[in-house]
Order: C-alpha cells, then structure tokens, then sequence
C-alpha cells in the first residue's frame, strides 16, 4: 500500500509530561490518534461526518509503540501517519512521532490497526464504498464526497 504521509504538528506541554519532565506515554495514544483523525480529514472524511452521514466509526483494535527516546515539555514535533494496509474493515498505519522533518529524530514509532464499526452497535463492518474508494485513490478527495 502506498498512501501519501500525513505529519500533524504536536507542540509539548507540560500536561503532556509526567513528573520526571518527560511525556507521559499515555499522551502519545492522543498524537497518534490526531494524526490518523487529520489523515482522514485530508481524504474528505471526518470522524463526525463518517458517524453522522455513514454510520460508521474506527475504534483501535490494536497498537504497538516503539519508544526510542523522551519528548520533552515545550518540543516541537510531528505525528505522522501512513496508510500500510487496506482491509475490508479495518485499516492499518505506520506512526511515529519525530522531530520536523528537516531535524529527522524519532522519538516514537507505532502501528495501529483500527476496525470499523457500525456507529450504534460498535459491531464490525465493512468500510463505506466512498471511504473505500477514496483510499483506492479512486474517489474524490474533498469534504463533502461520499
């Protein structure tokens, strides 16, 4: 799969830290899920609209993380997200947050698998013909478009 990389500026701030001044692991779940929900944004597709008008959510099904080195209070970093692998329902990214990408650190790698779900009984279900047809490059790409 070759999806384009979407990188979210993160700024750190000391809510995002733990008390030896670092982040606390918990914050980074928050940067990758805002850089997937960006990701989605950028195809058209925003979580309400895909609640609202498809009937569909992503819950996280599965994350590993990769720690390689802190984030610290006031950084000035990214969260990427790329999209590895297309399921029927489910989509799989490769993340990280690193430093901008003319500095080139990484601090964080991830892989997140999220399913989707029917947006009242958070069963299972297949992705929506637009959302897929949009990842297959095949739709297009604008708020608004199903």
């Amino acid at each position: 799969m070759n999806s384009p990389l979407l990188a979210w500026p993160v700024r750190i701030y000391y809510e995002d830290t733990d008390a030896s001044g670092v982040v606390y692991h918990a914050a980074y779940l928050r940067f990758f899920e805002r850089a997937r929900t960006e990701w989605l944004r950028r195809l058209g597709f925003s979580q309400e609209r895909l609640r609202k008008e498809l009937d569909v959510a992503f819950t996280l099904a599965e994350l590993t993380i990769e720690f390689r080195r802190p984030a610290r209070l006031d950084d000035a970093l990214e969260a990427t997200a790329e999209l590895t692998r297309l399921g029927g329902a489910s989509l799989v990214f490769a993340q990280s947050l690193r430093e901008p990408a003319n500095a080139g650190g990484v601090l964080a790698r991830a892989r997140a698998r999220v399913a989707c779900v029917d947006a009242r009984s958070f069963r299972p279900c297949p992705l929506p013909e637009g959302l897929m047809a949009a990842l297959r490059g095949e739709g297009s790409r604008r708020e608004g478009s199903a």
